[in-house]
């Protein structure tokens, strides 16, 4: 993924689209740690991966299922 250095306030960055979080399981507020290495590359690393509980997990699963019942009725 090709990504531009833009000026964001008085500094410089790059805008992480939601797609890009979503798949870094990355949210707003996640701590990173930054590293620089040989050669110029960087690496973007969570402090801690996200550990959903199993009894959250589930209340999501049914939330979800209720919410788009008849969609996975349609497809079922």
């Amino acid at each position: 993924m090709i990504k531009t250095i833009t000026k964001i306030g008085n500094s410089q960055g790059i805008i992480f689209d939601s797609a890009l979080l979503q798949l870094a399981r990355l949210k707003l507020g996640d701590e990173v740690n930054v590293e620089i290495h040989a050669g110029g590359s960087i690496t973007i690393t969570p402090l801690e991966q996200a550990v959903i509980e199993a009894n959250t997990a589930a209340e999501s699963a049914r939330r979800l299922i209720q919410k788009n019942n008849e969609l996975f009725r349609r497809l079922s």
